[in-house]
């Protein structure tokens, strides 16, 4: 896809998601507004995938290690033919596979993921895998920024870094607010970058909601010889709908009737601005 159609998609997959989360009544509506640039460029700009073959084993490999944020994973994965689209509508209700954490029982996800700091060092392990196969698959790992508290993180970290991993790429959305507040309120970060270079990390700092960006960094191979790359994805959580930028309490709530309708309406008058300013 260009740019053009990376961007308008991107629209689309976050009214997908305020549709499922106020349909199921429960979600992490912050958290999947802020990476849906991420993980839409993946998906359809970057990664060599194919819905007919799932388990093609030169596939790339995809972990969203912040799993809470599934809403992007499962728009996308029915928008590509992975799923039936009808199936979103069963999202986090009694019975479905679609449940608010990815699950490998469906085509397109690689593993369960919930347990925060657990996505790196599993992506790791397939990094190094690919290398002792001889196989070119690159892996990707998306993180949120609450979860660099972990301390499994680090171990990753230091691990991709020993086995000189540059078919690894970690992102971290960036967009400083977890369930309980400011990141650096409940435990600072800040110089991330600086931190993550310390451990032998290629790092590139971006706005993780520039569509532009996103493609220009993820679709070098590999980024930096000998070591894995790491990018700092500058976003806002809630990204695209204006009364859920960078409000720390849509974490985990639910659009109200009135709080959908509104949503609905900008993110129309989004795809609408985006149509204009391509003519």
């Amino acid at each position: 896809m260009d740019i053009r159609s990376l961007e308008k998609r991107a629209v689309q997959i976050r009214k997908d998601i305020i549709e499922i989360i106020y349909g199921a009544k429960t979600g992490h509506t912050g958290g999947a507004l802020s990476s849906t640039d991420i993980m839409t460029t993946l998906f359809y700009g970057i990664m060599n995938i194919d819905p007919k073959n799932p388990k093609n084993p030169d596939r790339d490999r995809f972990i969203l290690s912040k799993g809470h944020s599934v809403e992007p994973y499962w728009c996308l994965l029915a928008e590509l033919g992975f799923i039936e689209k009808e199936e979103l509508k069963t999202f986090s209700q009694f019975g479905t596979r679609l449940i608010g954490h990815p699950n490998n029982k469906v085509s397109g996800v690689e593993m369960n993921t919930g347990s925060l700091g657990h996505g790196l060092s599993v992506a790791s392990g397939m990094a190094l895998a690919a290398k002792m196969d001889e196989k070119a698959y690159r892996v990707f790992t998306l993180m949120g920024d609450g979860e660099q508290a972990e301390g499994s993180v680090w171990e990753g970290a230091m691990f991709a870094a020993h086995y000189k991993l540059d078919n690894l790429v970690a992102i971290i959305d960036r967009n400083r607010l977890q369930i309980s507040g400011c990141t650096e309120d409940v435990m600072g970060l800040d110089p991330l970058d600086k931190k993550w270079e310390s451990f032998g990390w290629n790092v590139i700092e971006i706005n993780g909601n520039s569509i532009p960006e996103l493609y220009e960094m993820l679709e070098k191979k590999p980024a930096c010889e000998g070591k894995p790359t790491l990018i700092l994805a500058n976003t806002t959580k809630g990204k695209g709908v204006s009364f859920i930028e960078n409000q720390a309490a849509w974490h985990h709530k639910v659009p109200t009737d009135a709080e959908y309708q509104q949503a609905m309406q900008e993110l129309d008058e989004r795809l609408k601005a985006l149509e204009v300013s391509y003519e």
